[in-house]
């Protein structure tokens, strides 16, 4: 039996599958990141975060540790499931649409690991931006943590098999039509499962134009969790903060 899953975003994040093929993401890296994101922009214990396409929540709970007020919201009722174990008076989680504006408003939003340029819809990239605009208070920091797509490109592998308790991911990588699509495919207890990851390959020029029609103000541009300076060749991300 072949399960072909098409609105990728919506029903692969919420399998077990997504979550065993990625459980052994680098969380030093993330925490790292965490750390000097906050220093850098002087985030204070009574300001309030919006960790947006939250997942599992790992960042939200690590930013939580640190002392501040953070709430997680994501698409996935699974991951949020997961996540609220870990609620706390200052620990909130939810699940929403990124593309629509949240309840309420948050001195910074973080958008972070490349949790955006998903949508079928063109016309949602921006909305997220306006969404980030409106769930922002005033003078509110808003930050997206996205691949550098000449980098990734640049650097793609084509295809690798990964064996993840006991089951064999088949995954192969191309660009096609403006997206960097990834194929996963695998049996698992005799049933065949075909999964597609599809970004959208946004280059900075193209967030500016997203800023630009939202009425934000692009102030800061960093290409690695170190906040070293972006590099369109050498940089694996594109860290960018904006108001």
């Amino acid at each position: 039996m072949s399960k072909d899953i098409t609105k990728w975003y919506s029903e692969w994040f919420n399998t077990p599958y997504y979550h065993s093929l990625y459980k052994n993401r680098d969380d030093s890296e993330a925490k790292k990141f965490m750390d000097n994101l906050t220093q850098h922009l002087s985030i204070q214990k009574n300001e309030t975060i919006l960790d947006l396409a939250c997942g599992k929540g790992r960042h939200s709970r690590y930013l939580n540790s640190l002392g501040y007020s953070v709430t997680g919201i994501d698409l996935s009722d699974n991951s949020i499931n997961f996540a609220k174990q870990f609620q706390n008076d200052r620990l909130h989680f939810a699940v929403h649409d990124m593309t629509k504006v949240y309840e309420q408003q948050f001195n910074f939003v973080f958008n972070l690991f490349t949790s955006f340029g998903y949508f079928e819809k063109e016309e949602d990239n921006l909305n997220t931006i306006k969404a980030i605009k409106q769930n922002l208070k005033p003078n509110g920091i808003g930050v997206i943590d996205f691949m550098n797509v000449d980098y990734v490109i640049e650097n793609l592998v084509p295809s690798e098999t990964k064996n993840v308790n006991d089951i064999i991911y088949n995954i192969n990588r191309f660009v096609e039509n403006g997206f960097i699509i990834k194929k996963i495919n695998f049996i698992d207890n005799g049933d065949a499962y075909s999964f597609s990851e599809r970004v959208k390959a946004i280059k900075l020029n193209e967030f500016k134009a997203y800023f630009k029609a939202a009425g934000m103000t692009l102030l800061e541009i960093f290409g690695d969790y170190n906040l070293n300076k972006f590099n369109t060749h050498n940089s694996p991300r594109l860290i960018m903060i904006f108001q």
